[in-house]
């Protein structure tokens, strides 16, 4: 990397473990504040407790993403505010499957709540601070199914697709004044307890969705958890936040990242991916 983040604010969303602990940890090697977020305020000591131990600067700040009193509460007890946050990563989301007659109101406001509505909140509480300093950046961690369609996943995949329509509409608003936001949208693949799985690959291989571009990388990815990590994804969320030269640009990257989707129970049992790439 050929820039620094020295002294920046930072906070990522869902990172105790996952891609939001490798985002976090690399944007602490680059000389950014970290704040670690999770629901588990014993993950995020843990982690603070690790990193710190490396010699980054980092502080917990746990928090329910899709809870509005807990999430303003940990915020405003920031010195500074939610205004003093100068980067924002929206990392955390969960997915909840089921057959749409079986999906009930609940699970789908769970799924919303979470992956495209604390977003929302979360950067209308930080920009108005980015806009006062006249730098700030935003970033959204999307998925390819917020490009195309998979049964079973409607809140996810709409939720998805709703966060790639949020990113173009805050970059139009704050781009001027220096606020940079961006999206970063993960590859056809996921990380199924540590081996990396095409979208038609068991467990997905249930009928088959012709959706899904399944030899889009070929066997370009490596195939480990950790190789993964290391590889892509922390890479294209410190480009979000280098991405100096135009300010307020929708930076779309279908490149290879991941899915890190965790166990799922096959009844279609909700699965909480965050710290996860939802």
């Amino acid at each position: 990397m050929d820039f620094r983040l020295d002294g920046r604010l930072a906070l990522v969303t869902g990172s105790t473990r996952g891609l939001g602990l490798a985002i976090a940890r690399a944007m602490a090697e680059q000389g950014a504040r970290v704040l670690i977020n999770s629901r588990a305020v014993s993950e995020c000591q843990d982690v603070v407790k690790t990193l710190s131990a490396a010699g980054h600067e980092v502080a917990a700040l746990p928090f329910d993403a899709a809870d509005g009193p807990s999430r303003k509460a940990a915020l405003d007890s920031l010195d500074g505010g939610a205004e003093s946050i100068e980067i924002l990563v929206n990392n955390a989301g969960i997915i909840h499957r089921a057959a749409l007659a079986d999906f009930t109101e609940e699970k789908w406001r769970d799924v919303l709540d979470v992956n495209l509505t604390a977003p929302f909140l979360l950067a209308q509480l930080v920009a108005p601070g980015m806009v006062r300093r006249g730098w700030g950046r935003i970033i959204n961690i999307s998925s390819i199914l917020g490009q195309i369609g998979r049964a079973t996943v409607p809140a996810y995949v709409s939720s998805k697709h709703g966060l790639v329509g949020l990113t173009k509409t805050l970059a139009i608003e704050l781009g001027p004044h220096g606020v940079t936001i961006s999206l970063t949208i993960g590859s056809p693949f996921f990380v199924w307890d540590g081996e990396v799985l095409q979208l038609a690959d068991a467990p997905f291989r249930d009928g088959g969705d012709p959706m899904v571009p399944i030899q889009l990388l070929g066997d370009f990815l490596p195939t480990r958890l950790p190789e993964l990590y290391s590889f892509d994804g922390p890479s294209l969320t410190l480009q979000a936040a280098e991405a100096a030269d135009w300010p307020g640009t929708t930076v779309v990257q279908l490149r290879p990242s991941i899915e890190v989707v965790g166990s799922s129970d096959p009844a279609g049992a909700a699965v909480d991916t965050t710290g996860s790439t939802p």
